[in-house]
């Protein structure tokens, strides 16, 4: 895989921004194998993501935060670099579906997500055969026989040993206490089995079988406090009809759950996700 920094950032509009990056980087002999730009004329706000061959670049990047800043600093900037060769470290959590879990694994133990995953955490003690098959460390805990504060608290215990750097709750039937949604802000994401803002809550699949509608989706989104109403990262669709019953709408619909689920991870963790308020800018 070729070794590449991932230059995001997001400032305020205003004139000679573009030519100041440019600049910036032709001075240093930089190779810009991917180049996005998007303006939100409504908001004023300006949204670039570079992508830069490293073999080409002769600034070492411990060193690339002195270089840049005056720039940053003159245009006000919100920004960020990383290594492609520095892999974040994943943890999946999940509950009694696997679906979402499993096409995770799939792809990442074929070289698909460009990613470590240290553990598996799942309140069923039956998701450990799928821990087992690709070797990855499994806990279960216990949300049944204990409160579910010392419940969470387990969890959190165990993303901060593992030194997690982002969290995908791959259907992980929890709703998360709002201290730890707030910890984890930007740094998790969830799969919920419905075409937000549509359906959000409990039973989604038989809101939309009572509702008589015609599409029905799933929808990858950063986790808040707010149950389902993180920041958008990633949605898909499936055309149904009214011979489906709601236990099709739930078999059809695990398509694409597994799909805007392992997008959005993907979208993560290549860094083309910019998260503005209760938006996001996705580089796709």
């Amino acid at each position: 895989m070729q070794q590449t920094f991932k230059l995001v950032i997001d400032c305020p509009d205003q004139v000679g921004l573009v030519a100041a990056v440019s600049q910036f980087l032709a001075e240093h002999s930089a190779t810009i194998v991917e180049a996005n730009h998007h303006t939100d004329q409504q908001a004023g706000r300006f949204f670039m993501r570079h992508e830069i061959k490293a073999d080409s670049f002769n600034l070492a990047k411990i060193n690339f935060a002195e270089a840049f800043n005056p720039i940053a600093e003159q245009y006000q900037m919100n920004w960020h670099i990383t290594d492609s060769l520095e892999r974040q470290k994943v943890a999946l959590l999940a509950s009694h579906e696997s679906h979402c879990l499993v096409d995770i694994l799939h792809r990442w133990h074929s070289g698909e997500l460009n990613c470590e995953i240290p553990c598996i955490i799942a309140n069923h003690a039956k998701m450990k055969q799928f821990a087992d098959w690709y070797a990855i460390p499994f806990h279960f805990v216990d949300f049944s026989n204990q409160p579910k504060q010392q419940a969470f608290a387990e969890v959190e215990r165990l993303l901060e040993n593992y030194q997690i750097d982002l969290t995908v709750l791959a259907r992980f039937m929890q709703i998360l206490p709002d201290s730890l949604c707030q910890k984890m802000a930007g740094k998790a994401i969830n799969i919920h089995h419905s075409f937000l803002p549509s359906f959000a809550g409990a039973k989604p699949y038989q809101q939309a079988y009572d509702r008589g509608v015609k599409l029905i989706g799933a929808t990858c989104h950063y986790v808040t406090k707010d149950l389902d109403e993180g920041p958008i990262i990633e949605q898909q669709v499936i055309r149904i009809s009214h011979n489906d019953s709601a236990a099709d709408m739930v078999r059809k619909g695990k398509d694409c759950e597994k799909t805007a689920l392992s997008n959005g991870l993907r979208y993560h963790l290549e860094d083309r996700v910019i998260i503005h308020h209760n938006k996001t800018v996705v580089f796709a």
